[in-house]
């Protein structure tokens, strides 16, 4: 297949395309300009780069020219940082990807779209835990909120244009290459702190569970939902199972062989208490479950961190 990946420089898009490039298909990787393409992708000479604004029609259609999937991993805002400017967040995000969905609309067949969205924001405060597909989505973060719309949409395109569309809400995935400055990925961070001995800042008491996903794993996903025809359009993709922050520092802590300070700062009001997700769906359907232990993660990202 002909794929283009929308956000391929970033964390997760960078082993989106080392994956699909592994796998035997052609890659184009769609990015902002000046991004350094030395630090994301490690096969980037295997690719085809087209540089651009995902805020720009042109440019967005130059990188859907000819492909047969498109994955759609851009995000211009963080969950933290979304409620401060949340017309921001529609403008971008949301109104964005409808104009890709009109691109995709008038593509001749039109192409397929895997959409990442937030398994650890769109359900917001959790009923129960483990969080399933169908429990409510009230997000608590304009971030969840875009993500949720761009889900809607989606439906709708596929509803009355046909669009075939599967959309993965990832847990709170890490790994080799995750940028410790990036402002995602308490993992990742407690790691780099760990290596230089620095304290590490929590936010409130530290027993804040999440669902922390290996980037090694959720790539065998996004393979798996590739090919996926089945009736189901929206999957849980997690570990199955959560760890608390403290016990997260706790297991950096065994990786890296020392103690790691703590600096204990007032808890965050986009902050809820657990969130877990049920991945039955994706086992069951996809074909697809977790193979790597929060231990087997955090010595392979530790050992990129050590050698970068």
């Amino acid at each position: 297949m002909k794929c283009v990946v929308l956000g391929g420089a970033g964390f997760l898009g960078s082993h989106l395309t080392d994956t699909l490039l592994a796998a035997g298909h052609e890659v184009r990787v769609f990015d902002r300009p000046n991004v350094t393409r030395a630090k994301t992708l490690m096969q980037s000479h295997e690719a085809e780069w087209v540089e651009g604004d995902f805020l720009n029609k042109k440019d967005l259609a130059a990188a859907l020219a000819g492909c047969d999937i498109v994955y759609h991993l851009v995000s211009t805002t963080l969950p933290k940082t979304s409620n401060d400017n949340r017309l921001y967040d529609l403008e971008t995000n949301v109104a964005g990807t409808l104009t890709l969905l009109e691109l995709v609309k008038a593509s001749r067949p039109p192409m397929k779209i895997v959409f990442v969205s937030s398994g650890g924001t769109v359900y917001g405060i959790p009923k129960e835990v483990p969080i399933n597909e169908t429990h409510p989505t009230d997000p608590i973060c304009a971030y969840g909120i875009g993500k949720l719309a761009i889900e809607k949409y989606l439906h709708l395109y596929h509803v009355l244009d046909g669009i075939e569309y599967r959309v993965l809400r990832l847990a709170n995935p890490y790994g080799e290459g995750q940028g410790p400055t990036s402002g995602q990925g308490i993992v990742t961070v407690c790691l780099e702190k760990g290596l230089r001995g620095e304290p590490i800042e929590i936010w409130g008491d530290g027993r804040v569970v999440r669902d922390y996903l290996y980037v090694g794993d959720a790539m065998e996903a996004f393979l798996k939902v590739t090919f996926y025809s089945g009736v189901h359009r929206v999957f849980n993709i997690g570990s199955g199972e959560g760890k608390s922050v403290l016990e997260v520092l706790s297991a950096v802590e065994a990786v890296a062989g020392r103690h790691l300070p703590r600096r204990v700062l007032s808890g965050r009001d986009f902050d809820v208490p657990a969130n877990v997700l049920d991945i039955s769906r994706a086992r069951e359907h996809l074909g697809w479950k977790p193979r790597t232990t929060l231990h087997q993660g955090l010595e392979r990202t530790f050992t990129w961190l050590l050698a970068h």
